[in-house]
């Protein structure tokens, strides 16, 4: 699972989220009170004075031009320049300005009367620069409290996920023989608590139907034994009587295979529902080419007079660890796909190298099916006869149960190639 998918991440991300958005919005809305204020209040009182000054002037006119420290007062006539003011604040427009000199920031209070032009000029040079030192505090401040967000999402989502995470290493600690986990009982009744006891109650269910899945295939797989050896007995036996026409032989041939393949199938699914290997130390290693042999003899008398060939090539002895009729079943189901499938040609069996390769003529498997041919109850477009598609899907669990790998490509003359490796490079 991807670390920005988790959870506790998200927890995190939102606190940290949360307090820089905050802290963002808190120093920006500071910023634009203390300019607004101060545009307000220094416009406002320039203005003002300026007022007063004209009015002051017209009554005395021996009244002299304010001058301070920061604020400086002009007045002249239309068309008289003062040779104190700039042009770049003469030229302005009445109201009040913000102006930007090689002298520094001055706010510019002009009034334009049709006898007198007056001039209050402001330096706020000193208030830029405490604005600029503002600014750098409130983004020192908006990073302090991103960072204490980030503490608390740390601290509050190890708070929060603590349980959950308790509750995520119980299970992964639970194993398949487990009735019932009972987790609920670690857990105060809370959220966590009521999802641990739902998973308590799902468990019990989920156990019940496995053991009732296992104990009806064990039964069946116990019970179709017995018949399936009299079928075996009784055709061993019919085979042996030389004067068994040709015709009657072909199909007594055909019960014979077929009670060697519910045999070999039925001890291979009860290790599949098992999940049991069937081995152990002592257990005999099965030649995989007497094996292939011994199903090549069974088919060919089934091959209803296609020209088609069955060919063995060994190229070394491949001894394999587990029950022969393991090995059988997955070995007669590539080897009936082959010959199923393969209208003319051949079909040959090459064991070597720790691997048996399947290869025949037949028409092969589109590309985009490849990837699918083992999957349950999947049959190409276009296949035309008999089958369910689980044959090659019980041979994927198989390889899986016991760590071979299988693999299926089309061939570059045609047909198709599938490669059952019992050993990996290095094994």
């Amino acid at each position: 699972m991807r670390y920005k998918r988790r959870l506790r991440s998200r927890i995190i991300f939102s606190f940290l989220l949360f307090g820089t958005l905050l802290s963002g919005l808190f120093a920006t809305s500071t910023l634009l009170l203390r300019d607004s204020l101060e545009d307000e209040l220094i416009g406002s009182t320039l203005k003002q004075e300026l007022d007063d000054y004209l009015v002051q002037l017209r009554r005395d006119p021996t009244v002299v031009e304010p001058f301070h420290t920061r604020i400086q007062g002009f007045v002249t006539r239309p068309g008289d320049p003062h040779h104190n003011v700039s042009a770049q604040i003469r030229n302005l427009e009445p109201g009040v300005h913000e102006v930007e000199t090689a002298e520094g920031y001055f706010k510019a209070a002009v009034r334009k009367d049709d006898d007198l032009w007056a001039f209050l000029i402001y330096d706020i040079t000193e208030n830029q620069r405490l604005t600029r030192q503002l600014v750098w505090a409130l983004v020192a401040a908006v990073l302090v409290f991103s960072l204490l967000s980030l503490a608390l999402g740390l601290w509050s989502s190890s708070r929060i996920m603590r349980p959950v995470s308790d509750l995520a290493e119980r299970l992964s600690q639970l194993g398949e023989e487990t009735p019932s986990p009972e987790l609920a009982k670690w857990f105060p009744d809370d959220e966590v608590g009521q999802l641990a006891a739902a998973l308590d109650a799902y468990a019990q269910r989920v156990h019940h139907l496995i053991e009732r899945d296992r104990e009806f295939n064990a039964d069946v797989s116990h019970e179709l034994r017995t018949p399936l050896a009299v079928i075996s007995g009784a055709t061993e036996l019919l085979l042996t009587q030389e004067d068994l026409p040709e015709k009657v032989r072909t199909r007594v041939l055909r019960i014979a295979r077929a009670a060697r393949q519910s045999t070999d199938i039925t001890t291979a699914l009860l290790h599949l529902v098992r999940a049991e290997q069937g081995i152990n130390q002592d257990s005999r290693a099965h030649s995989v080419c007497e094996i292939v042999e011994k199903l090549i003899h069974l088919h060919e008398p089934l091959l209803d007079n296609k020209p088609l060939e069955l060919k063995i090539v060994g190229e070394d002895r491949v001894s394999v660890i587990a029950p022969e009729s393991v090995i059988a079943v997955t070995v007669g189901n590539l080897i009936s796909n082959a010959i199923r499938y393969t209208a003319e040609g051949e079909v040959v069996c090459t064991i070597g190298s720790g691997r048996l390769l399947v290869e025949d003529t037949g028409p092969g498997i589109p590309e985009v099916e490849l990837s699918q041919v083992m999957d349950r109850h999947y049959r190409g477009e276009g296949v035309s006869g008999k089958g369910s598609g689980l044959g090659l899907a019980i041979v994927k669990r198989l390889c899986e149960l016991y760590g071979w790998s299988i693999h299926f490509e089309n061939r570059k003359r045609g047909g198709l190639r599938a490669e059952l490796k019992f050993f990996q490079a290095g094994n």
